[in-house]
């Protein structure tokens, strides 16, 4: 691997004006093909294999055109103090906006509150639904636009007027945040390497793997029914990785400068080695990525495939574009006016007053912990294990308007809703019976509604609606708490026992669906998939890094640990979004289950980065413990030549993800602080405190490795031994050579 890879470095570097004309081609074809191409089509969200999924399919089925999936909205009007919603003036105003909203292209239905008995028992709130033909990430900007229009010629007309729903959803703009990201990574990138073309690589092959990936990704969106939210997870990774995977090559190219090596030798001994820690690092964040697919939500997969072709990418141009820029920038990559003092991305060793050697951070770091690894082993563990006590009350559940800022239309028409209705109408199910074959469907459907009165903490059954032809039939159901409680998920369950019941005596199908039961539905979806999702994710990366490292133990201690940091991570979420600590620092309005997706997220997302840091900071002691030196002393080595890089890169990151706290949306925020706090826990409190203690306390034992296996695996070489038999082999073939160092 290591020889390979040095013979490409070197290849790029010659042939640099080749290498870089190709990635701008791939670019520019890229950005054609994205603009060219027509825009993504109606995308659906489903959840193969849940209740709520079977109904959904079931009522396109029996009730076409309903378009269960579509988006809606409520319209909530209330009186003015001292009148009521059936005043005569106020009523018409409703009437006249129910018309207003009845003429958009994509609204499939408007039903009127008067008609629809959507009046509160004290007649001082209504409400208008609203049912559109696509889901609310297809809706067109102008049906939003009407939806607004609409309410607010009602407030000009004097009533209180809010909407909710999935409707007014748009795509989060996160450009700003990308911005200040991109910013933070700059002078992080600058103060790491002191010279301004040095941080500008790492930055500028990032923004261009990016950009080639996220056009791919628009550009194949129509034929591969990418929804809009698809590059998402591809941006954020792809920077990351990009960055990262540019800094590691640059850093030690920055070395073997340092060390006498003419440029082209030296970009190819950094590909050699710091790019093949770079290739085995990818391979952990694709597997990472591609196991997304485990969980069997389409959605899920498509991003996590994206992502992965996106860090693939990322890999491809620190290989080849890094080197060839490396040749146009010469030797400027070194900081202006202290050439001497700097190597890679750390200082240099300075001389002191008596001429001996003073040592860096990152080497009187590395030597505290090898002197007191069980300290600090402890003292990281038991801090790492009271941060993850919180995460044993994780609650999981999705997002619904009552999570929203308060200062949003959605959070204030939810608030009007639960004022006039009661806490449980934002949260109606949707339960479908299927009487086809039945003798007497009618019967059937009465009997299931009698049923659902009888189940506790039910307040209002609707009579069936049936469909034309009469065999199948929808109810609803209107539970006495909020959406996202406990005792509205146990009601869920119960109308599933019922029907379960119902299912035995008449052989009719009951289905509970519904947004409320379909959150249900995804949060134990990936709540179930979330251990054989860590199994396959840690226990196919464990197997690589046995081939990177050559050992069992250190891959069992990066793999570990990484657990450690996620449960760490996932404590301190609940702690803030769950039980409210330091919410008002963090801006959390409102506190509630952790969001499904964040588990399993974080899990992917983290474990990636994580092994980025343990391949680079440990490959360099593996590296430095291959050529000699004794295991505690290759520790210090690592930390001396990788400490700095893997520091920079973590705080790069933690930025990045931090940024998106500021959010407004509350499952944004919850994602940024979720990232940023595990990235901070796994960096530098995992592998720059746990793992060196740990590999001190093991010794020469954490290199050790079965002969059997030793035999059977394949050399990949990442340290780059073969790199230093080659250039010995090249110098004792030439003794005049040899003469001529001796005499210089």
């Amino acid at each position: 691997m290591a020889t390979f890879l040095y013979k490409l470095g070197r290849l790029a570097f010659r042939r640099r004006h080749f290498v870089a004309l190709i990635w701008v081609a791939l670019l520019t074809l890229a950005g054609v093909g994205a603009a060219s191409a027509p825009a993504a089509g109606t995308t659906s969200f489903s959840i193969p294999g849940t209740e709520a999924q079977k109904a959904f399919d079931l009522l396109e089925q029996r009730f076409p055109g309903m378009s269960a999936d579509g988006a809606t909205a409520r319209v909530v009007f209330k009186a003015p103090d001292g009148q009521k919603m059936t005043d005569a003036a106020n009523k018409a105003t409703v009437e006249e906006t129910v018309k207003e909203l009845s003429d958009g292209s994509e609204v499939a239905s408007v039903a009127d509150p008067y008609t629809a008995h959507a009046v509160s028992k004290d007649g001082t709130i209504a409400y208008a639904s609203v049912r559109y033909e696509v889901s609310g990430m297809e809706l067109e900007d102008a049906s939003r636009e009407a939806l607004q229009d609409a309410a607010q010629d009602a407030r000009d007309a004097g009533l209180t007027v809010e909407v909710g729903g999935d409707a007014l959803q748009a795509t989060p703009e996160t450009g700003t945040t990308e911005i200040i990201g991109i910013a933070v990574a700059a002078v992080v990138l600058v103060i790491t390497f002191g010279s301004l073309i040095a941080a500008g690589l790492p930055l500028l092959t990032a923004l261009i793997g990016v950009g080639i990936g996220i056009s791919t990704i628009t550009a194949l969106a129509g034929a591969l029914e990418l929804g809009s939210t698809t590059s998402t997870l591809a941006m954020m990774i792809g920077l990351a990785v990009g960055i990262d995977y540019a800094l590691f090559i640059v850093s030690r190219y920055r070395v073997e400068l340092a060390e006498g090596r003419e440029r082209e030798e030296a970009a190819g001994r950094a590909v050699g080695t710091a790019g093949s820690a770079v290739v085995f690092a990818g391979l952990t964040v694709v597997i990472a990525l591609v196991g997304l697919s485990v969980v069997n939500i389409p959605m899920l997969t498509k991003m996590g495939i994206a992502a992965a072709g996106t860090v693939v990418i990322a890999v491809l141009i620190a290989l080849t574009m890094v080197p060839a820029l490396l040749g146009y920038a010469g030797r400027k990559v070194r900081p202006a006016g202290r050439k001497s003092r700097w190597m890679g991305g750390n200082r240099a060793e300075k001389k002191t007053a008596s001429g001996t050697a003073k040592p860096n951070m990152g080497t009187r770091w590395a030597s505290f912990v090898v002197r007191r690894p069980v300290a600090v082993l402890l003292l990281g563990v038991v801090g790492l294990g009271a941060a993850a006590v919180p995460a044993a009350s994780l609650e999981l559940g999705l997002p619904d308007d009552g999570s929203q800022p308060t200062s949003t239309t959605q959070r204030r028409a939810y608030d009007l809703l639960s004022e006039g209705f009661g806490p449980g109408f934002n949260g109606p199910l949707m339960v479908v019976v299927d009487a086809k074959g039945s003798d007497d469907p009618d019967a059937v459907f009465k009997n299931v509604g009698d049923d659902i009165k009888g189940i506790k903490n039910v307040v209002t059954v609707t009579p069936p609606a049936p469909n034309k032809a009469g065999d199948t039939a929808t109810i609803t159901v209107i539970p006495d708490a909020k959406p996202s409680s406990v005792t509205t998920e146990n009601l869920v369950h119960a109308i599933r026992d019922k029907g379960a019941e119902v299912k035995a005596e008449t052989d009719a199908t009951v289905l509970v669906t519904g947004s409320t039961a379909m959150n249900i539905d995804v949060s134990e979806k990936l709540n179930d998939a979330l251990l054989p999702y860590l199994a396959l994710v840690v226990g196919l990366a464990f197997l690589l890094l046995i081939v990177v490292f050559r050992s069992i133990l250190v891959p069992l201690k990066a793999a570990l640990g990484f657990l450690l940091s996620v449960m760490a991570a996932l404590g301190a979420v609940v702690a803030v979004f769950q039980w409210g600590w330091l919410a008002g620092l963090m801006g959390v309005e409102e506190t509630g289950p952790v969001m499904s997706m964040m588990p399993i997220f974080m899990v992917g997302v983290v474990f990636g980065l994580a092994m980025d840091y343990e391949v680079f900071l440990v490959t360099r002691m593996r590296e430095a413990y291959v050529h000699g030196e004794k295991a505690n002393q290759a520790v210090v080595t690592g930390f001396r030549h990788g400490a700095r890089v893997v520091t920079a890169a973590a705080v790069i990151m933690m930025a990045v993800f931090a940024g998106f706290i500021g959010s407004s949306e509350s499952m944004v925020k919850m994602i940024g602080f979720g990232l940023a706090i595990a990235v901070f826990f796994d960096a530098f409190i995992v592998r720059m405190a746990i793992v060196p203690a740990v590999l001190a306390l093991l010794g020469k034992r954490a290199w050790w490795l079965p002969k059997w296996l030793d035999r059977a695996l394949p050399n990949v070489d990442v340290e780059g031994e073969g790199l230093r038999t080659d250039a010995d082999a090249k110098k004792d073939a030439d003794p005049d050579e040899d003469r001529a160092l001796a005499r210089v």
